[in-house]
């Protein structure tokens, strides 16, 4: 058990040692990105200029794009509901309400 250990002490020293002989420029080549690799602070102000459709996921130019948004937010309007069914729901989120603050109260599940 010990002799495992002397030899993996060894071999770490090695590892040092032959790290401390490398040239400088080894080291610093291994330390950075591949030359391929475009930087990300450019690709943060890179402006994305084609988008997919949220409707068939076609491929858009921007005017397409903002086309699209326009018709689609004027041609859905919020659906309206018959008064019982809201009403239904008002008292399924007053009740979820009452039981977040009183969960020991004896209410209908």
């Amino acid at each position: 058990m010990f002799g495992k250990f002397i030899c993996q002490f060894g071999w770490s020293v090695c590892a040092g040692v032959l790290m401390q002989l490398m040239p400088v420029g080894v080291l610093s080549a291994l330390c950075l990105p591949p030359p391929g690799d475009i930087p990300e602070e450019i690709l943060r102000t890179e402006i994305i200029t084609q988008a997919r459709s949220p409707v068939n996921g076609k491929p858009l130019t921007a005017a397409e794009y903002v086309q699209l948004q326009t018709q689609i937010s004027i041609s859905s309007s919020a659906p309206t509901l018959s008064s019982d069914v809201r009403q239904n729901i008002f008292l399924l989120r007053l009740l979820k309400l009452i039981r977040t603050f009183a969960p020991f109260l004896p209410l209908p599940k």
